[in-house]
């Protein structure tokens, strides 16, 4: 491998304006076919076959477009079901002004006067009758309709806003308060906002405090941009033929971000240090390539089997999520190993470190070889410290507890989390949701009024519930019919309304009552007993994820050792690495279940309310912290069996690959976090978690795990940390990681005539 990733970036260095032009008309491209995608992104994350999925597709079967919506609550990102394309609907939630009732001053009929203009527009198919569906608060103080559009979010034209908006001008000026949720009112997704540039200038600042150079600097921010540029255009352009979530393109634009400078940072900082040595430019550029590439390239596959492993765990937009951020990661390695070498060749001799920042690098040596020195010299205890801080600061995850977020959890101005809070605080928190228990007696329409009759009276009977609504058959309300179009019923809706909110344990408990005492009725009258809703889905993901994980860190972990196994050719290095990496996402689990779900430093990392972790971050966290730590482990011990193949003594190599690494893979770390802490700000209740997760995730890895904790279990090992049975050596394939088989070249690289002046063409 290292051979030709030698001639790729040989190749590149020499062909920099083919490689530069490609790479843009592929930029081109995929910016095209964004465009031509009509770039449509959903809030939504779906999983099918789950029940609470299946129970939504019936309940729309049975109820026709009557159903949208039905059971969602108020601003929640998790649907059993949902498709982008369909007519969007939104709540329109006013609260009296204080000391007043609804009903009994009549401020109701003022309500409804100011919300008539709206059902008029071409684009509402319906304004809800609270009267009819009985949705005043018990004491009058609130009142919500339901606004059904004929058309998706992104369409509702600007005249149908200004008469909503209009309407809710008019209350707030009569003294009322209002709030609109859900549809075209949820407030779009910044993928790349102030906060996430501030994490692009802190990488640039700590780039240049590493290599002295704004053009060096520069360099990374410019490939990664590129390579971001490509990956996201790419994923946007899948979203015709593909429902693509906006936490998708966020983790990919994040990762892509992150990966891009590390992976260049490694390969630039390589050749600089080699133009100091004396190499020649374009020789240079080519051993960059085939010995710091050949680690990026397994850095990368790590990152990539962890994200598309996450396919395994059949649910689709997990699926979706994982490989759009493993496509991305991909561009930036092929990014990094031939567009980096290219424009090295327009940089020419002018990356020569000089003065000062040859100066810096030489102290810093200095520093990180004496801290090598010191964790090598005391191991054991290195290992033990390193243990007792990382299991303490994981002690919260043993109270970790999972489930998808709401609009409570958003911040206190955006719509979805006032409407949230005016409904909470005037109908009770189980009103953001509510649980639909779905009657099909499709089979026998004639035992559906028994069915509907004995399911209302069990539910009467479980405990933490607010509400039960009276059943509503299919045929009963405008806009429903049965599934024969003849008036017959054959299917009915009973709403619960839960004593508390979306995301508590007893409204979990809720959920499995009513599971368990459906088979009496089913027995009884033969209908099918279906539960859905927020809270249900909510269950269903999160029973379908926990099934999924232990399969999922089988399948990737076990490939991520094989693949170590043929990188490094030892068997302990792969597990230690392994090993670390287990300490390192249990702390990460512990932090971010003290600050999001317990509370703690809520203010300082924009937590607006503690609540369970999302479902799928475990497995999200499992596979892209996996495939990042093993990036450091790649970068840092591949450099220690470059020199111990090169003739080094074990604990020498041990230290020398540290002491030339170290320094790397600090700024490469400080990199990635300042990027994963930029997103933590963005106000995403999806993304902000998984971020942090992240951020934290790698400050340990690399500084506890990588940096301090390796290389003292590097150095009880000694020798025997490259050890692999005769047997297996020979069946590896050899793929020369460390360069090895660069050696053989001569020291004395003749240049073509044409590259004779390797800086003429930045000139």
């Amino acid at each position: 491998m290292a051979s030709f990733l030698y001639r790729v970036g040989h190749f590149s260095f020499t062909r920099r304006w083919t490689v530069l032009i490609a790479w843009l008309l592929v930029l081109a491209a995929a910016g095209a076919g964004a465009v031509a995608s009509g770039m449509k992104m959903t809030e939504e994350l779906t999983i099918p076959g789950v029940e609470s999925a299946t129970a939504q597709t019936i309940l729309e079967e049975r109820f026709g477009d009557a159903a949208s919506g039905v059971g969602a609550g108020t601003g929640g990102q998790a649907a059993a079901g949902a498709e982008a394309e369909k007519p969007a609907s939104s709540k329109f939630v006013v609260q009296a002004p204080e000391g007043t009732n609804l009903i009994e001053d009549g401020s109701l009929e003022t309500v409804l006067g100011a919300l008539a203009p709206i059902s008029e527009e071409s684009q509402v198919e319906s304004v809800s009758d609270p009267m009819t569906t009985g949705t005043i608060a018990p004491d009058g103080g609130a009142v919500y309709v339901d606004i059904q559009f004929t058309v998706p979010a992104d369409d509702v034209s600007d005249a149908t806003l200004d008469t909503i908006a209009s309407a809710e001008s008019t209350l707030s000026d009569d003294g009322f308060t209002v709030a609109v949720a859900g549809g075209p009112f949820t407030e779009p997704l910044e993928l790349l906002g102030p906060t996430e540039l501030v994490g692009v200038v802190v990488a640039l600042l700590v780039l240049l405090v590493t290599f002295g150079s704004l053009l060096a600097a520069g360099m990374p921010i410019l490939t990664a941009l590129l390579g971001v540029g490509i990956g996201v255009a790419g994923v946007l352009s899948l979203s015709a033929v593909v429902t693509i979530s906006s936490a998708t393109l966020t983790l990919a634009l994040m990762l892509g971000l992150a990966v891009g400078i590390d992976y260049a940072l490694f390969l630039l900082s390589r050749h600089r240090q080699q133009l100091a040595e004396g190499i020649p430019p374009a020789e240079s550029a080519g051993r960059a390539v085939g010995t710091a590439g050949s680690a990026v390239v397994f850095a990368g596959l790590t990152v990539v089997i962890a994200l598309a492993g996450l396919s395994v765990t059949g649910i689709p937009f997990l699926a979706t999520m994982g490989l759009a951020a493993a496509a991305t990661v991909a561009i930036a390695v092929l990014i990094a190993t031939t567009l980096l070498p290219a424009i090295m060749g327009f940089a020419g001799d002018r990356l020569i470190p000089k003065g000062r920042a040859a100066a810096r690098a030489q102290r810093s040596t200095k520093a990180e070889n004496r801290w090598g020195t010191f964790v090598t010299t005391h191991p054991v205890w290195t290992l033990l410290v390193g243990v007792l801080l990382l299991g303490t600061v994981a002690l919260p995850a043993t109270s970790m507890r999972l489930g998808l977020p709401d609009a409570g959890q958003e911040q206190a101005s955006s719509h979805d989390r006032q409407a949230y809070d005016l409904l909470a605080e005037g109908f009770g928190p189980g009103i953001n949701g509510p649980l639909v228990v779905l009657l099909d007696a499709e089979s026998d329409p004639d035992a559906l009024p028994a069915a509907m009759a004995q399911m209302s009276a069990a539910l009467e009977g479980v405990a933490n519930v607010a509400a039960v609504a009276p059943a509503i058959p299919n045929g009963a309300v405008e806009g429903m019919e049965a599934a024969s179009g003849t008036p017959q019923a054959d299917a009915a809706i009973i709403t619960v309304i839960p004593t508390t909110g979306p995301n508590a344990e007893e409204t979990a408990e809720v959920v499995h009552d009513i599971r368990d005492l459906r088979g009496a009725v089913e027995e009884a009258t033969g209908a099918d007993v279906w539960v859905t809703g927020a809270a249900a889905a909510n269950i269903d993901v999160t029973e379908k994820l926990a099934d999924a994980l232990p399969l999922f860190l089988a399948i990737v972990v076990g490939l991520a050792i094989i693949l170590l196994l043929v990188a490094f050719r030892s068997l302990l290095v792969p597990v230690t690495a392994v090993l670390g990496f287990l300490l390192t996402v249990a702390a990460a689990f512990g932090a971010t279940t003290a600050v999001y779900q317990w509370g703690w430093l809520a203010d300082v990392f924009s937590v607006a309310t503690p609540a369970p972790l999302l479902s799928f971050m475990p497995v999200l966290l499992v596979g892209v912290l996996f495939g990042l730590a093993m990036d450091y482990q790649v970068f840092l011990v591949s450099r220690m069996r470059e020199d111990f193949t090169h003739g080094a003594g074990a604990m020498q190599a041990v230290r020398s690959g540290y002491a030339h690494g170290a320094r790397v893979v600090l700024a490469a770390a400080l990199i990635m976090i300042a990027v994963f802490a930029s997103f933590v700000f963005s106000g995403n209740t999806t993304i902000g978690p998984i971020a942090f997760a992240l951020g934290f995730g790698i400050a340990v890895d690399a500084l506890v795990v990588r940096m301090t904790m390796i290389p003292a279990v590097m150095a009880l090992l000694g020798k025997s940390a490259w050890w692999l049975p005769r047997w297996l050596d020979k069946a590896l394939p050899n793929v020369d990681i460390e360069g090895a088989s660069l050696e053989a070249r001569t020291e004395t690289h003749h240049e073509p005539k044409h590259e004779a002046h390797t800086g003429a063409h930045a000139k």
